[in-house]
């Protein structure tokens, strides 16, 4: 009878935002889980997810969100597609990997998933996962999440608490990331065509190596909150650890590389209710990165170098918020200063330093209007760019509109469309150049103008309590696009981008279905699509047919929980490359105690030498296939421990945590 009442309920407030758009609060979802809005989904993960999770990325794997995949061993999170890069949240603001690895499964109140991202969000975000959680008024959370593989030298280690008094909370933590693959094995076969006509075939194959890693991060952080503001602030610092035992053997020659990056962060935040419906929010963080590298190619004759740099950057933001009645409006600003000083010395002496900026205004409405949903925004930017003789500022505009229709009780239908300009990586506009190997050698172009994307996204949803299907099309141009093109000179070949005239483009058709086979007990999904791509220059004309698909499958049986999850990757082209990324499978057991969680994990059961990359150069001067493939990956067992113990929580409201972190170091290096 009480889930009857509930469900009455809930079925109420669903109907009532068919005349006005609400905002869910404390509400137990016993039926639909999945709620669709006009810039995703809301979806409220089952009592069973939450407590067979051990971390972020543990539960975000469970919920299979379309066009992404997550892996709970290696704690990353990949977009299966080429719309651009995946952004993680909790409540509105960006979490690094330590946050979800701290994140407290008591606290989650559901997860946004916004795969049609406003103009709020930053550029090249094509993925937004927004997890909301309660804060945490009283009592303490300590921890510790530590992975291990079994079959390799790999590990994850982290430890962290936070301890609430009244309005404020203080939380530490810290991370200790190590790996030692030794199993690489990579093959390349290059045919060059010399200006004289005549062929010169390489083959480059890996005998041995080893590549080390070690990481080490720390964070402080400091919040006070109210029940109408919230400050808070974090103090973080890294440091990435490449050793110079790091190396690969070929037939011939060696290649060696190392790097230290060192990276302290302090991130303000402040957000504050201005009574009734306005909000304002306000955010500053700087960051400082000093870089020490290192890369030797001994194909042919010797060639090194060394990298010193540093970079400072400041990014700022302030936005103000109004939900009024027939919608929410949203206005807001960002701006940036950003300086980049890298020396290069040894065979790749350079000295190149640049200034960067950037200011932007948004604005967007987001609400409805009878059964029809809609969001439609304007951002305008303005782009400085300064090193050596070159002098740029771009203005770029990115106006954005979505509309959601509901066809039938269970049936919506949504269409988005947005123009955008892409702006190039900083390292590809230096004016340095980097040799890859005897016969090629990477060159940046300063002289690289952004390009307009212009994107049309159609979807055919269907929802009911246990069965989600959608049916998605999309098409995006990139005029005058950047795209890399090859050169030949002396016999030697060289390797840059440039966006004279040419155009890029891709459409495809792709159909995801979840389906609640036994709730709250059995769940399957599967996907797959599509892809056509075209890249046309006026040196080439590419085109591409691709499959991309994958399925899961979750069980919950009282304290154990299975997954079984795979996909064939992600397969595409842009420019001259025909990229593969790999296919992943592996299965997952989990076992769930009071205060301790063991999970095993099984990545690539059954192959002793999985794929890892595999990439075609289809240039008219050069045509390459390279693969490689990894025995560490093999087979891989790893064995993550979590241990949670909290006392006297008590929860309230919800509290934003942050991490906006700078990490683009503006250095051209080689593959």
């Amino acid at each position: 009878m009480k889930r009857f009442f509930i469900w009455v309920m809930l079925m109420a407030s669903l109907a009532t935002s068919a005349q006005k758009e609400v905002e869910l609060q404390e509400v137990t979802v016993q039926g639909s889980k999945v709620v669709q809005r006009v810039d995703g989904q809301t979806i409220y993960p089952t009592g069973q997810q939450l407590e067979s999770s051990t971390n972020g990325y543990s539960l975000l794997s469970k919920l299979t969100l379309p066009h992404l995949r997550v892996d709970p061993v290696m704690h990353t999170i990949t977009a299966l597609s080429n719309l651009g890069s995946v952004q993680i949240r909790i409540n509105g603001i960006v979490a690094s990997k330590e946050d979800l690895l701290a994140l407290d499964m008591k606290a989650v109140k559901h997860i946004d998933y916004i795969d049609n991202p406003g103009v709020r969000y930053g550029e090249g975000i094509a993925y937004v996962v927004n997890i909301i959680v309660k804060k945490p008024v009283s009592g303490y959370d300590i921890g510790a999440d530590l992975t291990n593989t079994l079959t390799a030298e790999n590990g994850d280690e982290t430890v962290f608490g936070k301890f609430n008094y009244g309005k404020s909370e203080i939380g530490v933590n810290y991370s200790l990331g190590y790996q030692n693959f030794k199993g690489t094995e990579y093959e390349e076969q290059a045919a060059y065509e010399l200006e004289s006509g005549q062929p010169y075939e390489v083959l480059r194959k890996q005998l041995d190596g080893q590549n080390k890693n070690l990481s080490h991060n720390i964070q402080l952080a400091y919040s006070l909150s109210d029940s109408n503001y919230v400050f808070q602030s974090k103090l973080s610092a890294q440091r990435d650890i490449q050793p110079r035992s790091s190396w690969t053997k070929f037939e011939t020659y060696e290649d060696h590389s190392s790097s230290r990056t060192s990276s302290p962060v302090l991130d303000l935040y402040f957000h504050r209710d201005l009574g009734g419906r306005q909000s304002l929010t306000a955010n500053a963080v700087g960051t400082y990165i000093k870089t020490d590298s290192y890369a030797e190619h001994n194909e042919g004759d010797n060639y090194a170098y060394n990298v010193t740099g540093k970079t400072y950057s400041l990014w700022t933001e302030a936005i103000y918020e109004n939900r009024l009645k027939p919608f929410t409006l949203s206005l807001g600003t960002q701006y940036g200063q950003k300086y980049i000083n890298n020396v290069y010395s040894g065979d790749a002496e350079a000295d190149n330093s640049m200034r960067s900026s950037m200011l932007y205004f948004f604005g967007q409405l987001k609400g409805r209007h009878g059964k029809l949903g809609y969001m439609g925004g304007l951002g305008v930017s303005t782009r400085y760019y300064r090193q050596d003789r070159w002098n740029d500022r771009f203005l770029l505009f990115r106006p954005k509109l979505t509309v959601s229709y509901p066809l039938a009780r269970k049936l919506k239908l949504k269409f988005d469309f947005e123009i955008s300009q892409h702006v190039s990586q900083i390292a590809l506009v230096s004016d340095v150049s980097i040799k890859q190997n005897a016969m090629e050698t990477l060159v940046g172009n300063p002289e690289i103008t952004p390009n307009r994307v212009t994107s049309h996204d159609l979807r055919l949803t269907y929802s009911t309590p246990r069965i989600m299907t959608e049916l998605q099309g999309y098409w995006r141009l990139n005029a005058n696009c950047n795209m890399e093109k090859y050169t030949r000179k002396d016999g030697h070949f060289y390797q840059t981008q440039t966006n004279a005239g040419n155009e890029c483009s891709f459409f495809f058709i792709q159909s995801y279905n979840r389906w609640e086979v036994i709730p709250e007990h059995l769940s399957v999904t599967l996907y797959g699509g599509i892809y056509r791509f075209f890249n046309f220059t006026d040196d080439y004309r590419h085109t591409y047919t691709a499959f991309n698909g994958g399925a899961s499958v979750e069980a919950y049986l009282g304290r154990w929980t299975l997954t079984a999850y795979a996909d064939n990757g992600w397969n595409f082209m842009e420019g001259e490359h025909r990229g593969h990324q790999p296919a992943a499978w592996y299965l997952i057991a989990s076992y769930r105690m009071k205060h301790l969680t063991l999970s095993l994990y099984a990545q690539h059961p059954f192959c002793a030498r999985p794929l890892t990359n595999r990439t075609e150069v289809l240039s008219r001067y050069i045509h390459k296939e390279v693969s490689q493939h990894s025995s560490d990956f093999g087979n891989m067992l790893t064995l993550n421990l979590t241990w949670h113990l909290s006392s006297g929580r008590k929860y309230r409201d919800i509290q934003r945590t942050m991490n906006h972190r700078d990490t683009e170091t503006g250095i051209l290096q080689s593959k």
